[in-house]
């Protein structure tokens, strides 16, 4: 069969590194207009530390997908709609992404330990609230939100990130 390739080794994630990049991602994209004004290199190379610490934390591959399919439902909804208010109802539906987020996070908090599932919740409550409402840049930001966490994804996976 297949050889899994060798992964680089990682040097292990300390704490107060682990707290930074959720932290700095946040505060990165809070500060853009839009989440399609995440540069493309700036997302892989913070998606590759943040899925490096989910996989550490010992967050599951399927717990991100459960999420990521939410956003390609939503997705495939655009492509199909055509009448302007199905797509401000399709809009509408980018807050229950945030509560799902909320409740996964809340699902996996134990005492003082805020769970594996908080940095994620983290870095997409903010990008979610980053996606413009204007038509001209919902569609663009919407992707950047796919993209972002197909990164996270592939990057956890690589990290040793299990199912």
């Amino acid at each position: 069969m297949f050889e899994r390739p060798q992964r680089p080794n990682h040097e292990p994630v300390t704490q107060s590194q682990s707290e930074d990049i959720a932290d700095q991602m946040s505060k990165k994209i809070s500060q853009l207009a839009g989440l399609s004004d995440y540069g493309t290199r700036e997302l892989v190379e913070e998606t590759q530390k943040l899925g490096k610490k989910l996989a550490d934390k010992g967050l599951k591959t399927t717990q991100i997908r459960k999420f990521l399919d939410a956003v390609n439902q939503i997705k495939a909804k655009l492509k199909v709609t055509q009448k302007l208010e199905d797509i401000e109802e399709i809009k509408s539906e980018l807050p229950l992404l945030r509560a799902k987020l909320a409740y996964a996070a809340a699902r996996q908090q134990k005492n003082n330990d805020p769970g594996p599932v908080e940095p994620l919740r983290q870095v997409l409550d903010v990008a979610l609230q980053k996606i413009r409402k204007e038509s001209d840049f919902f569609s663009k930001d919407f992707t950047r939100l796919g993209q972002l966490i197909e990164s996270i994804i592939a990057y956890h996976r690589y990290a040793g990130g299990k199912d």
